[in-house]
């Protein structure tokens, strides 16, 4: 595949993933377990997703020798 067709499934990718799992940590949240209970899993999430979307720069957008 071209390089322009790899970062737009990548961005795709992320997106999905992103709004799956952030959608999933707002439901945590908001419901029985509180902020405070939900607060590991959105820092989790949210290191999961930053090394998520680094990998992708990383494979697809760096140049590599």
């Amino acid at each position: 595949m071209g390089k322009t067709t790899n970062i737009l499934m990548a961005v795709i990718a992320l997106l999905m993933m992103a709004s799956f799992t952030l959608g999933l940590a707002h439901g945590i949240s908001t419901g029985f377990a509180g902020f405070w209970g939900g607060l590991p899993f959105w820092i989790i999430l949210l290191t999961v997703l930053s090394f998520a979307a680094y990998d992708a720069w990383d494979s697809i957008i760096r140049d590599k020798d």
